[in-house]
């Protein structure tokens, strides 16, 4: 059989990459077009609470609607019960790998291999080793957007001695290196790089693993140019807004979705190298994007996410057995019993700032299970005061929230 590859660039814009291969700027995007059928398909539902990348790369990668899968959340996937295509292959004695797709259900293979998603903490890597690394992922990734989520010189020491013999390129040590020292010699902003310089350790480990065994069929997924373009859209198209950024910003972010494409182009052919002339390749991204423009009125959509999620809860009496981050403002609770998830449902619901709800509450979809997160996406003064009313208390929203960089 004919291996297949499937390259999963989350929510890239035909629209950008077509403008940008005109200019020459993503070559090996026009090579792999040039060779291939190209397939523009629709989501299977027209409903916006369901059209989100999470929910859309389930239904790829099982073949079932979301009508009938039920996933809702960023960690759903792996409770749902639905054969997904490497438990197929795996019934059809096909070795099959999975290189950080979203929402996807572990498996051990001994001649293939699985790294979960950076935002799905349920499911273990396989082979083993793989773990130290997928911790160290998972926590740069939620540190974007949490700044109590951080790592120790153990963690780093560990994943450095993970990646000496599984993969590590000089290249992405020198690239490493150089982004280090751009952000302490020269402007600190340039940080928004990282996230290109994580597709490249990705890539270096997923290679690594190919390389030794080989798979029938492996995905590969990065979510970089997702995240720059939820965050720099602005720059890159000022002309779409009515809040324009000032020179200072756009001297470090104009370019910021452009590069990050051209990032994807340079990963892209080095994927096509390591794939081989005997390999099918499928490059396959759930969604797409585009400007959103509702909170144009008042300066644009904010985010906010609470310093130190534990502390915040506690301070509204809610103490859940696990606090998960998933994705941008938001947080899975799991608690013991369903009596405590309806009353931490409540005390969410009863906050209020100015009048209006604070908490954005997820649909019930487990009786001991709820998401949430700041449900207020105008400018906040820091000092304006939340009222907790169940427990007579107020707080300062600085305190316990912060806005992100988004």
């Amino acid at each position: 059989m004919k291996r297949l590859l499937m390259i999963e660039f989350n929510e890239i814009c035909l629209s950008l990459v077509d403008r940008w291969a005109n200019e020459g700027l993503l070559p090996n995007f026009s090579r792999l077009r040039e060779q291939s059928h190209c397939l523009v398909t629709a989501s299977d539902t027209d409903d916006p609470v369901h059209l989100e990348p999470w929910i859309q790369w389930y239904s790829i990668h099982t073949g079932v609607p979301c009508d009938r899968h039920g996933v809702f959340h960023l960690t759903d996937g792996p409770g749902a019960g639905f054969d997904d295509v490497w438990t197929m292959l795996r019934a059809a004695n096909r070795t099959v790998a999975c290189g950080g797709s979203m929402n996807a259900k572990g498996f051990a293979d001994p001649n293939g291999f699985f790294l979960p998603d950076p935002w799905c903490n349920s499911e273990p890597a396989d082979p083993p080793a793989l773990n130290a690394y997928q911790r160290f992922v998972s926590a740069l990734v939620q540190q974007y957007t949490n700044t109590t989520t951080g790592l120790d010189a153990t963690d780093y020491a560990r994943v450095m001695a993970f990646l000496a013999t599984h993969g590590l390129k000089p290249g992405t040590v020198r690239e490493i290196v150089a982004q280090l020292a751009s952000e302490r010699l020269g402007d600190s902003r340039v940080s928004w790089r990282r996230a290109l310089l994580l597709d490249r350790l990705q890539f270096d480990v997923f290679s690594h693993y190919y390389r030794s065994r080989r798979p029938d069929f492996a995905t590969f997924f990065v979510n970089s140019v997702a995240h720059l373009q939820h965050t720099y859209w602005r720059n890159m198209a000022p002309e779409q807004f009515a809040s324009v950024p000032d020179a200072s910003e756009q001297a470090v972010y104009a370019h910021a979705i452009r590069d990050g494409y051209q990032a994807m182009d340079r990963l892209l052919g080095d994927l096509i190298a390591l794939a081989g002339p005997h390999c099918t390749i499928v490059l396959a991204s759930a969604l797409s994007q585009q400007p959103f423009l509702r909170h144009e009125g008042d300066g644009g959509q904010r985010f906010y996410r609470p310093h130190d999620a534990r502390d915040m809860l506690a301070r509204l009496s809610i103490v859940p057995r696990v606090v998960q981050p998933t994705m941008t403002h938001q947080f899975m609770l799991r608690f013991d019993t369903a009596d405590a998830c309806r009353d931490a449902r409540q005390r969410l619901a009863d906050c209020r700032l100015e009048g209006q709800p604070l908490f954005d509450i997820g649909p019930e979809l487990a009786s001991d299970c709820l998401h949430f997160g700041n449900g207020l996406w105008r400018e906040v003064d820091p000092n304006a005061m939340i009222s907790d009313r169940r427990n007579m208390r107020s707080h300062r929203f600085g305190d316990l929230f912060y806005q992100m960089e988004a």
